[in-house]
């Protein structure tokens, strides 16, 4: 059990009171691998023939969840990825090989000191805590579970690239750390919007609840006018 879970010591909302679901006081929004490999045409997958027009919506409406979050007093957290070839994946590398495809080239993502690896969108601020990672998750192997505990809360807000992977791991496993987690639909994207809505409705089906910004807005507002 997340001990942020516990400790809050706040009464459980009324169903479907959304500004008490995701208050300041007890939410931390998640902003996932919104980086230049991900996210940019001269990026790594970009430069591999992805189309990043896709995406980019998202990444704008990242952005300004970002910048309600802070003036809501939501604290605002970065996970992104950072790679290197010491640490590649075993797993991963052997999988492109048996796909037919060039581990080196494919693992080539977000290396640590490369532009690929710089976030784009929304930015982390002085004090804001970034969390790198080397797999899928955010919480594989990172701090990112400690930072958030420290932080008090015991909700998060996801956002990020790309739906059906990173978010999708991500959300996963703050479920199984008992967080409860909402997932910021139009501040998600994947290459193939078919694959984007299928991996939502997969989501909600088992771990997660669905928003869009602009009810995020109008619940955060609700809670500043409330007091």
């Amino acid at each position: 059990m997340n001990a942020s879970v516990k400790d809050t010591g706040q009464d459980a909302p009324a169903k479907d009171d959304l500004a008490a679901w995701i208050a300041p006081s007890r939410t931390a929004l998640v902003i996932i691998d919104i980086q230049v490999d991900f996210a940019l045409p001269d990026g790594a997958l970009g430069q591999a023939g992805l189309d990043m027009s896709v995406v980019a919506p998202a990444v704008a409406t990242a952005t300004r969840l970002a910048d309600m979050a802070r003036a809501a007093g939501t604290p605002v957290v970065f996970v992104g990825l950072q790679t290197s070839a010491a640490l590649d994946s075993p797993a991963w590398r052997e999988r492109m090989i048996r796909r037919g495809g060039d581990p080196d080239a494919d693992s080539a993502l977000c290396r640590v000191g490369e532009q690929g690896a710089d976030f784009v969108g929304p930015l982390p601020l002085t004090g804001e805590l970034v969390i790198p990672k080397i797999r899928y998750s955010g919480f594989f192997g990172t701090t990112l579970h400690a930072g958030l505990t420290a932080l008090g809360v015991d909700t998060l807000l996801v956002c990020g690239l790309t739906t059906e992977c990173c978010v999708d791991c991500t959300v996963r496993d703050a479920y199984h750390l008992d967080y409860q987690v909402f997932i910021a639909r139009d501040a998600c994207a994947a290459y193939d919007v078919g694959v984007h809505e299928a991996a939502l409705k997969n989501l909600e089906l088992n771990c997660a609840m669905l928003v869009d910004t602009d009810q995020v807005a109008a619940a955060w507002a609700e809670q500043a006018a409330n007091g």
